[in-house]
C-alpha cells in the first residue's frame, strides 16, 4: 500500500530557506542566498530582476519556486513579501545579533537567548499546517499505542510529550533505547502512532524506529528542521521547526522549544478532540497529587525570643 506524505510548510518560508538552501543544488542555493541577503529586495524583483542577481536563469527561478511548493515563481513572491512584512510589524528586537561575547553582561545576554527563542517560536508557529496537527491528533486520539523516540535534547521534548498525554489516558510510551524502541515499533499495527524527533533528520536510530513503524502500517510522525531529511523521508507527516541558533548554543540545543510548541499543539488538539475523558483525567491526577502540597498560604510564625533579649 503506498504511503502519502504530508510535510507540513513550518518555520514560515525565509526559515525554510535558512535551513533548507544549503541542502539545495548550487543553482537553486544561490537563488535561497540571494533572497535571504535582502528579503524586501526580492519581494519587489522580477523574475528577470532575481534571476540576474542570483546568476542563474529564469526557468531555475522557476524550478526553485515549484521545489518549495509554489505553483510559480508569482507565489513565491507574494509568500516573501506577505512574510517580510510581518515580520517588519511585529519586529521584536529581530535584528538582534545571536553572538554572545565571554564578558557580556547577563541582560544583554537575556535578551539574546529571548530574541532568538521568540523568533524561532514565532517562525514554527508561521507555518505549522494545523490541518495536519488535527489529523495526528486524531489518530493519537483513536490509538492502542503510541510510540515516541528521541536522543539527546529531542529525547527531552519526547519524554515532556509522554507525560503529558499519559495524563489524559492516552496509551502512549517513549523510548530511550534503540533496541527497545525497535521492538516495540516492530509490535505497532494500523492505526497506531509513532513519532519520532531528530533537529537533523539524520539521527540513524530514530529513522530507522520510524522505519520499522511505517513497515507494520502506523501512522508515522516526523518532528525535525530539515523537511527534505532522511528522517522526513520515512514520515507520513512531517513537522518541520525553525531553529535560531546563538553563541554556546548550536541549532541541536535551540531546536527543543519549536519542538515542543509543535507537541503541545498536537497535545492540546488531542485533549480537545477527547474533552471529557480528559477532563475527568486531569481531574483525577491533580486530586491524586494534592495532599503532596504545601498549602497556598502558609501561617506566619513568630520566633519567641529567649528572655533578657532585645
Amino acid at each position: 500500500m503506498k504511503r502519502t506524505t504530508t510535510v507540513t510548510q513550518s518555520g514560515g518560508l525565509l526559515g525554510r530557506l535558512r535551513i533548507e538552501g544549503p541542502q539545495m543544488p548550487e543553482a537553486l542555493a544561490r537563488i535561497a542566498e540571494t533572497i535571504l541577503a535582502d528579503p524586501e529586495t526580492a519581494a519587489h524583483a522580477s523574475i528577470v530582476d532575481l534571476a540576474e542577481r542570483s546568476g542563474t536563469s529564469t526557468a531555475t527561478v522557476t524550478r526553485f519556486s515549484r521545489t518549495l511548493g509554489f505553483k510559480g515563481y508569482a507565489n513565491l513572491r507574494v509568500a516573501i513579501a506577505t512574510e517580510t512584512g510581518r515580520a517588519e510589524q511585529a519586529r521584536w528586537e529581530t535584528d538582534i545579533s545571536g553572538d554572545i561575547a565571554p564578558d557580556d553582561p547577563l541582560t544583554d545576554v537575556l535578551g539574546v537567548v529571548t530574541a532568538a527563542d521568540t523568533r524561532a517560536i514565532q517562525s514554527t508557529a508561521a507555518g505549522l499546517d494545523v490541518a495536519a496537527v488535527e489529523r495526528v491528533a486524531a489518530a493519537i486520539a483513536g490509538a492502542q499505542r503510541v510510540e515516541i523516540f528521541g536522543l539527546g535534547s529531542s529525547g527531552t521534548a519526547a519524554r515532556e510529550m509522554a507525560f503529558r498525554l499519559e495524563r489524559i489516558r492516552v496509551p502512549v510510551w517513549h523510548r530511550s533505547d534503540s533496541h527497545t524502541a525497535l521492538t516495540n515499533a516492530a509490535l505497532l499495527l494500523p492505526g497506531d502512532v509513532a513519532i519520532g524527533l531528530s533537529h537533523s533528520g539524520r539521527t540513524r536510530e530514530v529513522i530507522e524506529t520510524l522505519a520499522e513503524a511505517a513497515d507494520h502500517g502506523a501512522l508515522t510522525v516526523a518532528v525535525t528542521s530539515f523537511g527534505r531529511s532522511p528522517l522526513a523521508e520515512v514520515a507520513d507527516v512531517v513537522f518541520t521547526t525553525s531553529v535560531q541558533e546563538t553563541t554556546f548554543r548550536l541549532a541541536a540545543l535551540s531546536a527543543l522549544h519549536s519542538q515542543l510548541l509543535v507537541l503541545d499543539l498536537i497535545y492540546v488538539a488531542v485533549a480537545q478532540q477527547t474533552y471529557e475523558r480528559t477532563a475527568d483525567a486531569l481531574e483525577l491526577t491533580v486530586r491524586a497529587v494534592d495532599a503532596h502540597r504545601l498549602p497556598e498560604k502558609i501561617p506566619s510564625r513568630k520566633r519567641v525570643r529567649p528572655k533578657g533579649q532585645p
